[in-house]
């Protein structure tokens, strides 16, 4: 996937300067904006955090070259020591960071082959809906954890006066899970039970509500939807990017850094004790004093194959890249949307992990319509699923399906021809990291104690990340946890 190349590297960070954003028509724009980075629980620090930066409207982040970031942080020797080591820049990767930096005095660093948002996190809808999650399941106490602190974040924003839409793209958008055949409409209407037994605030919409909730959609007869009014969204890029800048406040007090383009190439192990000690990149060797983490997204499982493949330990993560198109529409005004929305058979489609005996990680290919407005009011558009390796080309019949499913819902698109809109036209394609049973492995290695796994979240790595963050930190500080973290085990599942 295309990304930015850094200019230089530089030990020095000035808390005050512009931030690069990558135009969709690859222009370099300057965004100023002006915020302050103030916490109150414990992903947001012990103390209250400001930070300022400048501030204007969000930058036009579709994609990998979209994202806005200063130069990486670095030191100018190519041996150093840190408590922590992340391997991955992703939304995962740069939360777990986060949540160390403001919830302990660890020092951490954060190492990538690339920059952030190169993989599923920069091709990502932005979804933190909890619409089409099933309440009881193995996952659902990490996804309403991860969710509260979304909110938790928004709300902090918002009680300092700032603008939680232009830092972070959160938009309370609500969310509709659609249906369209009497055994859907009846599978809505338990998950609206379920959900509101969960405590959420969740209701059933007939056809005619529906129509009154999101005019332009075709309703039928047999239509109906699941709605959650607080369903919300955000931008992946600004949110990475504001993480980013809140973790290089730490730079100054010698707690933090970065090292991007610098692949990981082993683990090196004490001929003492067979701990795992360092690192080693292309480029420097990053020894480690307490923990290493490795949340690497798709690549997770041969990286760890790659880094122990001299050692004794037997470890087969099986986690695969889950290909996934979205079709982004710029300045699209012949379609209004009240809501986000995804059809009903997106559950499924999301979750074919359902009868894993039954999946054929060939060709496999599925689409489902979600639809929703973004932080600059693109329309976007997906999305699909497929199991073709490591290949990232853009697939334009995977798109022209794309286009038509959402018409079957949206009738205004069937009179628009898509050729019609090249020019405004983008796709984000991303890797998803797809774990067989559907959960995400988070947790220590069996049999290397410093090192933790956090990957598989699938298409879940937005919306779990401040979850997955809070429950590694807790795992590494050795603090007690605030959900159940034995679905997630490594042992028994990858080894």
């Amino acid at each position: 996937m295309t990304s930015i190349s850094s200019n230089n590297q530089s030990t020095n960070f000035t808390l005050q300067e512009s931030v690069n954003v990558w135009g969709s028509r690859g222009r370099r724009q300057s965004c100023r904006t002006s915020a302050a980075f103030a916490f109150k629980s414990s992903f947001f620090g012990k103390k209250p955090l400001s930070l300022s930066v400048n501030k204007t409207r969000p930058g036009r982040a579709l994609g990998p070259t979209g994202y806005s970031r200063l130069n990486p942080i670095t030191a100018s020797s190519r041996c150093h020591t840190f408590d922590v080591i992340i391997i991955g820049a992703g939304i995962i990767g740069l939360t777990i960071a986060r949540q160390l930096l403001v919830g302990s005095d660890l020092s951490v660093a954060v190492v990538d082959k690339v920059v952030p948002c190169s993989g599923a996190t920069g091709a990502g809808q932005g979804y933190i809906w909890m619409v089409h999650r099933t309440p009881g399941s193995e996952i659902w106490d990490l996804t309403l954890r991860s969710n509260k602190l979304w909110k938790m974040l928004a709300d902090s924003l918002h009680d300092q006066g700032l603008d939680p839409l232009q830092l972070i793209g959160w938009k309370q958008t609500g969310s509709l899970l659609i249906g369209r055949t009497p055994e859907e409409l009846v599978m809505l209407k338990e998950r609206v039970m379920q959900l509101c037994e969960a405590g959420l605030r969740a209701e059933y919409l007939s056809s005619s509500d529906l129509l009154q909730a999101e005019p332009e959609l075709m309703v039928g007869e047999d239509s109906g939807a699941a709605f959650l009014p607080y369903d919300s969204q955000l931008d992946a890029m600004l949110t990475v990017a504001y993480i980013e800048k809140g973790n290089r406040h730490f730079a100054s007090k010698g707690r933090y850094a970065e090292f991007y383009h610098d692949p990981v190439t082993r683990l090196l192990r004490s001929n003492r004790t067979g701990e795992v000690e360092a690192v080693q990149t292309s480029k420097n060797t990053l020894y480690s004093k307490k923990a290493i983490v490795v949340a690497a997204g798709c690549w997770s499982g041969s990286l760890m194959h790659d880094l122990l493949r001299e050692t004794e330990i037997v470890l087969d993560i099986p986690v695969k890249p889950r290909k996934g198109h979205l079709l982004v529409l710029e300045n699209f005004n012949s379609l209004k949307l009240n809501h986000a929305s995804m059809e009903a058979g997106y559950v499924g489609h999301h979750d074919l992990t359902l009868h894993p005996g039954q999946v054929n990680h060939g060709q496999i290919l599925s689409i489902s319509m979600t639809a929703t407005t973004d932080v600059i009011g693109n329309l976007v558009l997906g999305s699909s699923r497929q199991f073709v390796g490591f290949n990232t080309e853009v697939d334009e019949t995977i798109i022209d399906r794309i286009w038509k499913r959402a018409a079957e819902f949206y009738p205004k698109l069937r009179d628009l021809c898509l050729a019609d809109f090249i020019s405004n036209r983008k796709v984000r394609l991303g890797l998803r990291p797809y774990m067989p049973d559907g959960k995400p492995v988070i947790g220590p290695v069996p049999g290397l104690s410093k090192v933790f796994l956090a990957t598989g979240h699938e298409g879940l790595g937005l919306s779990l990340a401040l979850g997955t963050a809070e429950l590694v930190a807790d795992m590494v500080l050795k603090n007690p946890l605030k959900v159940d973290s034995a679905p997630f085990a490594v042992q028994g599942r990858c080894c």
